[in-house]
């Protein structure tokens, strides 16, 4: 029933105090609706603005990739350090436990594999399917300077069309060919056309000049890509320079899972990300952590 009992008196309404409305602050962002903006609090930890990508999605133009034979035993145990997890609808519905709550960053470009043209990807996902699954993200394959190149981009842009009917944000995986060098002038203009065409976030290499002008240039969070398989250090070192310069976060696969240790890799990469941990520091966490896991239970204390 109504409140029908004089209650508008007092200072409970609080007249003199303006009306909040907290701004969303991750770069880029701050004119998208609010379930886009939401979704994107998921993968960008809110107390930092920046994210620990998972990447998975290999299996899905060459198969079953060195880390990834069995994802329920090697990645699974991983979900918990990760803020998001780039991969597949297979992989999702046949492996990844609904409860984990760690949020889908859905591979929504394929076709070809490692044996053709990479760049001859369509859409393999709709729209549809990624909002059935709760993603809060897709992630879309564009090859600037690719032999299909134009297709490329309008996969992403006609997936950019259909993010605004679903409240679900798009990113743009910027791919280098063979024949393309991963300098800053190259991931400038890739970054900058994705962001131009409407891309929410970009996932990038990184470049050991001039990375922070990649970062300047694009109007929308920057997310590295790991890459191959590093040493430890060197890859920690990576993710170190690139947020230092300008990026919003990495999106690793092999420097983690391909790691010795797995979550001691990812919770030193996390630390670099979230607390700006020095390399070394960061690399120095990581030996404990795994010097600790390999001990029998009884002799382990908490670190």
């Amino acid at each position: 029933m109504a409140d029908n009992d004089n209650r508008t008196e007092g200072d409970r309404f609080w007249p003199s105090e303006p009306p909040r409305s907290e701004p969303y602050a991750l770069k880029g962002s701050s004119g998208l609706d609010w379930g886009m903006q939401s979704r994107l609090a998921r993968v960008f930890r809110p107390s930092t603005s920046r994210t620990v990508m998972l990447a998975i999605d290999h299996g899905y133009f060459q198969g079953p990739t060195t880390g990834l034979e069995r994802v329920d035993l090697s990645i699974v145990p991983l979900l918990g350090y990760a803020d998001a997890l780039m991969t597949t609808r297979g992989m999702v519905r046949s492996t990844i436990p609904p409860a984990s709550g760690t949020p889908i960053v859905l591979r929504a470009s394929g076709g070809p594999s490692i044996l053709r043209e990479l760049s001859d990807e369509q859409i393999a996902v709709s729209m549809e399917d990624a909002a059935r699954i709760n993603a809060a993200a897709v992630a879309v394959q564009v090859f600037i300077g690719g032999q299909f190149e134009t297709q490329s981009v309008r996969n992403m842009t006609a997936l950019v069309d259909q993010s605004q009917r679903y409240g679900i944000p798009v990113l743009a995986v910027t791919a280098v060919g063979k024949e393309l060098t991963r300098d800053a002038r190259y991931l400038r203009l890739a970054t900058r056309i994705c962001a131009e065409l409407g891309a929410h976030v970009v996932k990038t290499y990184y470049c050991a000049e001039d990375f922070d002008t990649v970062a300047a240039a694009c109007p929308v969070p920057l997310v590295m890509a790991g890459g191959k398989k590093l040493p430890e250090l060197e890859a920690l070192t990576m993710a170190y320079r690139a947020m230092e310069e300008g990026a919003a976060g990495v999106d690793m696969g092999r420097n983690i899972f391909q790691s010795d240790d797995p979550v001691a890799m990812i919770r030193a990469v996390s630390a670099v990300v979230h607390d700006s941990l020095k390399p070394l520091a960061a690399y120095d966490q990581f030996l404990r952590r795994a010097a600790l896991s390999t001990q029998p239970a009884d002799q382990r204390h908490a670190d």
